[in-house]
């Protein structure tokens, strides 16, 4: 591969020395717009102690360009996300979470023991239908008071995975505040098409709004908290109060270059359309929160979305991307708060 021109203008120097290279460049256009040439769009190159912004040429890395951009010194770098498959970059690989979280699988297991046990013990609604299909149902739990408000959590999985029943537990710092929480599943790709999701749970939070009145906060992770940020943008006769999109899949254009588009059969025109960071920021609050330890994707579709919507960005310390969502059950913690700030 020659020089590649990248939009910053910064000098460029022969890489020499650095044995790996952590994350990516910006190759041009705006942020996380596709461009299938070369790597998706932007790739930053981070390295401890210093920081480095473009491109790289090395025998032990597994893609060939011709410089380094340094803003700082050349050192020794470790290799998180660089990884070419020809012209391309591994676009599986950046938004892979469980092979880069110690005992991921275990994960699975705890969240759904926990969530059977917490629903045992609280007054709820299990399984209230809101659309023809058998996926289309929630759980809504309710407060030993009068409900507040309704809080609706959506879940993540790349709108290929799970349903409600492994987040129940979740509900338990909304609900020491007072407020309903109602969680839904929803139907999975590839039998449905992402708009299709949306649609499903935009059905799903007017039939919960119907039964609990008050104002409606939402809060969804990863491909939830991109949900519950398209939902922000719609018409919620002034009930809206809050959104917190945790972890969220902002921009679904990269998606486009995974092996998951083989479910998601994503267009160009329905990637831009169902990505937050492309659409017009909306007239309520939003907090976007990330782990710290999230992959550097994560963080940077969350800084994306922060900076088009002018909202706040959380960088939650010492949190990945399977345990940033902990905080919602337990009331005290500053995720909790956040949703009730």
């Amino acid at each position: 591969v020659g020089p590649i021109k990248v939009s910053d203008g910064c000098n460029h120097v022969p890489t020499c020395g650095v044995d790996h290279v952590k994350g990516f460049a910006r190759c041009g256009r705006r942020p996380f717009a596709a461009d299938k040439r070369l790597f998706a769009d932007q790739i930053r190159a981070r390295q401890h102690g210093f920081e480095v912004g473009g491109f790289v040429k090395h025998d032990k890395l597994q893609f060939s360009l011709s410089h380094l951009t340094l803003r700082g010194c050349v050192g020794k770098a470790q290799t998180d996300t660089g990884v070419m498959k020809g012209l391309y970059m591994d676009m599986d690989d950046r938004f892979a979470n469980g092979a880069y979280i110690d005992g991921a699988a275990d994960y699975p297991d705890r969240w759904n023991t926990q969530a059977a046990g917490f629903r045992s013990s609280v007054l709820a609604e299990i399984d209230v239908p809101y659309g023809p299909s058998p996926r289309q149902v929630m759980d809504i739990f309710y407060p030993n008071c009068l409900a507040k408000g309704l809080v609706m959590f959506v879940h993540g999985g790349y709108w290929r995975m799970f349903d409600k029943s492994s987040w129940s537990h979740l509900a338990a710092g909304p609900l020491a505040h007072g407020w309903a929480v109602a969680m839904p599943s929803y139907d999975l790709c590839p039998e449905v098409r992402i708009s299709d999701i949306t649609a499903q749970v935009t059905a799903a939070v007017r039939l919960a709004a119907a039964r609990v009145p008050g104002p409606i906060r939402l809060m969804g992770h990863s491909a939830g908290g991109q949900i519950v940020a398209r939902l922000a943008g719609m018409d919620w006769d002034g009930r809206l109060a809050r959104v917190v999109s945790i972890s969220p899949v902002a921009d679904l254009v990269p998606l486009m270059q995974t092996q998951m588009q083989d479910d998601f059969q994503l267009t160009a025109d329905e990637a831009m359309s169902e990505s937050p960071v492309h659409a017009p920021a909306p007239d309520v609050p939003v907090t976007v929160w990330v782990g710290a330890y999230e992959r550097p994707v994560f963080i940077e579709q969350a800084q994306a979305l922060g900076s088009a919507w002018g909202c706040s960005v959380t960088l939650a310390p010492d949190q990945h991307h399977f345990n940033v969502i902990d905080g919602l059950a337990d009331a005290d913690s500053p995720l909790t708060q956040a949703l009730f700030s």
